[in-house]
């Protein structure tokens, strides 16, 4: 029997990304947990508190009132009201119930926008750091990604200017993600309206990944949203995962355009078809509820990043830039690159996790070569052993 080569076996989409390097890195970590190491966790991105009582309720009573058949691919009209009635609440958007499209995690939503709207040849403007997934679903969508450099002296800051200096007559869509996995790093509310008029007078989408935008801490959540003059152009994306600890829940959703939210729950219809109808009514609860979590997480946070850069500061050689949102630190560890063999940030995480039991997500993919992300939502305990030992090892290194 004759064994195609992989080459002939698989389509060429598929060559053109790769793993996700944090489910990588996750993976790695449980292999290692799975022989008994004891490993302190600083790779997940993901809230550590539990999902509030009143979100875990009504998924309970809908399942218990038998609310698990399907339903309609966008979701039930009471979610995207809910969407909508949020959004609008926070940041004076206008949207109608037609155009939110609920979806199994803001991770489907960012894939089907960027398939619905970027054609083979059509470039992307991507920040640098950005994170994993970005590339990867532009290229796989036949995308060419525009890489824009960022200053880590100006703190990864994004402008308009620099935006503007990258658009070309190919670009079809440019990505932000403010705050930012994985730098922290916030677009102005000034920045982001230039960037917003700018790419709407060209007719270029801006695609506004704002799964963090709640935990904003350099002043007041902006939502590109918020101008709805530019809403033609504007694809709207959120989770409630980070907000509302809803990680494994996998709920998202896009707001967009009527013509876009229509293509956007018309792809959907040939994937997931609808996210799972029980969440769909934790959704509810969550938007419709009481925010006082999303207030409480939000000083946790910020609490947990100063604790953290603290500790950071006392390794000697590691600098990084103070974040202002999300909920990681980007520290820059090239003081370290060529010491005990270790050449690349990826080598560097890979002895941190084996030597130092220390779990982080090298650079390189978020497209720089020398940090390392490290998620801080932990107890402040796993905090100082953590960094203990990324200190111990690194000093033996020197």
């Amino acid at each position: 029997m004759t064994t195609l080569a992989p080459a002939k076996v698989f389509a060429g989409r598929i060559g053109r990304i790769e793993v996700s390097a944090t489910m990588a890195v996750a993976a790695e970590a449980a292999k290692l947990r799975a022989q008994g190491v004891d490993l302190v966790d600083f790779g997940a991105g993901e809230p550590h508190f539990d999902t509030p009582q009143h979100i875990k309720d009504a998924a309970i009573a809908a399942i218990n009132a038998n609310f698990t058949r399907y339903t309609v691919v966008p979701g039930i009209p009471d979610v995207r009201k809910a969407i909508v009635a949020r959004h609008a609440a926070d940041f004076g958007s206008d949207y109608a119930i037609d155009e939110a499209v609920f979806t199994t995690g803001g991770k489907l939503a960012l894939f089907n926008a960027i398939q619905i709207l970027v054609d083979h040849g059509d470039e992307v403007i991507l920040p640098v750091p950005y994170w994993v997934s970005f590339k990867d679903i532009i290229q796989y969508a036949g995308g060419k990604v525009v890489y824009l450099e960022t200053s880590e002296a100006e703190g990864f800051r994004i402008t308009a200017e620099a935006i503007e200096r990258a658009v070309t007559p190919r670009t079809k869509a440019i990505i932000l993600n403010s705050p930012s996995n994985p730098a922290g790093s916030v677009v102005s509310a000034e920045d982001l309206e230039r960037i917003v008029r700018l790419a709407h007078e060209r007719g270029i989408f801006l695609i506004l990944d704002e799964c963090y935008v709640y935990l904003n801490y350099a002043g007041k959540p902006v939502s590109g949203g918020s101008f709805t003059w530019a809403k033609e152009h504007l694809v709207v994306l959120g989770s409630l995962s980070k907000t509302y600890a809803m990680t494994g829940w996998r709920a998202g959703f896009a707001l967009a355009a009527k013509p876009v939210a229509a293509n956007l729950s018309k792809l959907q219809s040939q994937s997931t078809s609808n996210a799972t109808s029980f969440v769909q009514k934790a959704a509810i609860a969550a938007m419709n509820g009481s925010q006082e979590c999303v207030a409480k997480f939000r000083e946790e946070f910020i609490g947990l990043r100063d604790y953290m850069l603290a500790a950071l500061s006392k390794i000697p050689g590691v600098t990084c830039v103070k974040p202002e949102g999300a909920f990681y630190v980007y520290p820059n560890i090239s003081a370290y690159l060529g010491k005990g063999g270790i050449r690349t940030a990826t080598e560097m995480a890979t002895r941190l996790l084996h030597e130092a039991h220390v779990v982080t997500v090298p650079g390189e993919a978020f497209g720089t070569g020398e940090h390392i992300r490290i998620s801080y939502p932990v107890t402040k305990q796993n905090i100082d052993e953590g960094t203990r030992r990324m200190g111990e090892f690194l000093t033996r290194l020197a």
